[in-house]
């Protein structure tokens, strides 16, 4: 795998894509979100999680901060997976709600849609239960200057 004219330091893109699974497992604010990320190829990512009664605002439905999270971290991962050197970061996120989530599994879907140099356009969606879209969401991802390598959570498997 090749990024930004350098070779992929940890031996391949199926390694990466499990790096970066391990890493979205190691985040702290995942103790808060039961889910799991699984990443099926470079570009594409799947969030499954559950929807909770502890994440509803009084109106007893899924709240935003819900629905941000886990198309933010999909639309990311999709984009991250592209890039096996350093970690991305978001800098804009435009956000459609369509339906409200109740208690159940969810899945957020993310795709890379442009840019493979310092900034990535990716975007998600989150499907319910009954297999009914309730948000989608645009994120734009810049390049940083964190190395992937560096971080605690992303490791290889050997």
């Amino acid at each position: 795998m090749e990024t930004g004219g350098k070779r992929d330091p940890i031996g391949g893109e199926a390694a990466h894509l499990r790096a970066l699974e391990t890493l979205y497992g190691s985040a702290p604010i995942n103790q808060l979100f039961k889910s799991s990320l699984s990443l099926p190829e470079a570009g594409h990512s799947r969030i499954v999680f559950e929807v909770a009664e502890t994440s509803f605002h009084a109106a007893g439905a899924a709240h935003g901060t819900l629905y941000f999270k886990m198309l933010d971290d999909a639309a990311f991962y999709a984009a991250n997976s592209l890039v096996s050197d350093r970690f991305l970061l978001t800098t804009a996120f435009n956000l459609h709600f369509t339906k409200p989530m109740s208690v159940g599994t969810a899945h957020a879907e993310g795709r890379w849609v442009s840019g493979r140099r310092r900034v990535f356009v990716a975007e998600a969606r989150i499907v319910d239960s009954s297999g009914e879209e309730c948000a989608r969401g645009t994120g734009t991802f810049l390049r940083s200057h964190i190395a992937l390598a560096g971080l605690a959570g992303y490791r290889a498997e050997a």
